[in-house]
């Protein structure tokens, strides 16, 4: 809670930014062959994200992103570059995924993705696939100087940001390690920040026996020669909540954000 009232953002430039990938409400109405006025804006992911902004009056940018798993983090950083340009003054940033149909987990069952006792064991040589989990989480942005200036309780600074893309690897589903380093490294250098002052990370960590040793991998062509005299902790939400798919990201942040409050690691399960 940022201590900022909602009709104080009526008629602002308020960007909202909102991770959405999954469809499955325009299943459930496929099912129904009344076809009515609200159908269509009912099923349109730009509604989730302008459905806020009229609701509320708000004149920034008004934009759903899907780019599955890493949808609500893209989120957060198309948002920093809209604010950097001037498009918006703050922003209104989240994620959301709710299961309403068995269609997705059936398909991802059978790609052998799910983990069969319907445990996320992140980090473990018992990994055996990850857990769909709903959620819904959002924050709201505005530049340093502005929420000083405007007494909001700041819970968190965001120092920098970086997105790019694994390209051409052993599969669509298949992550590269080379290319998470590449990430991470230019998100420490847009930051600022010295590898060496990193304490925590918090991890995607989906559970599974391929994607977890790469992810580490990754991590390690970046932090190995600055670890030698101090450890970074590792963790993921995931283990606690499940994989929340499009809003997996904000929900590792918010996670983040109450460690910092509480000054805590929470423990990663299983």
């Amino acid at each position: 809670e940022s201590g900022t009232h909602p009709k104080k953002l009526y008629n602002t430039k308020t960007g909202v930014f909102v991770g959405v990938s999954t469809t499955d409400y325009s299943e459930i109405l496929s099912k129904n062959l009344n076809i009515e006025a609200h159908t269509s804006t009912g099923n349109a992911h730009s509604v989730v994200a302008n459905r806020i902004s009229y609701l509320l009056n708000l004149k920034g940018p008004s934009v759903p992103i899907d780019t599955a798993c890493s949808s609500s983090l893209v989120a957060i950083n198309q948002a920093l570059l809209s604010l950097q340009k001037g498009e918006c003054t703050q922003a209104i940033v989240g994620g959301v995924n709710a299961i309403l149909t068995p269609n997705l987990h059936i398909s991802f069952s059978k790609a052998g993705m799910l983990s069969p006792d319907g445990r996320c064991k992140t980090f473990s040589n018992k990994a055996n696939g990850y857990v769909r989990g709903e959620g819904v989480g959002a924050l709201y942005l505005k530049p340093l100087k502005d929420a000083l200036q405007d007494g909001n309780q700041i819970h968190a600074v965001i120092k920098g940001s970086a997105v790019n893309h694994g390209g051409h690897v052993s599969g669509l589903t298949v992550p590269n390690p080379n290319a998470q380093a590449d990430l991470i490294e230019s998100a420490l250098s847009d930051s600022g920040i010295e590898p060496s002052t990193i304490s925590y990370i918090e991890a995607h960590g989906t559970g599974t026996s391929l994607g977890d040793p790469i992810e580490i991998n990754g991590l390690k062509k970046v932090f190995e020669k600055v670890t030698e005299k101090n450890s970074i902790a590792v963790g993921t939400v995931k283990s606690n909540i499940g994989h929340l798919e499009s809003a997996a990201g904000i929900a590792g942040v918010i996670k983040t954000i109450l460690m910092l409050k509480h000054k805590k690691i929470t423990k990663t399960l299983h």
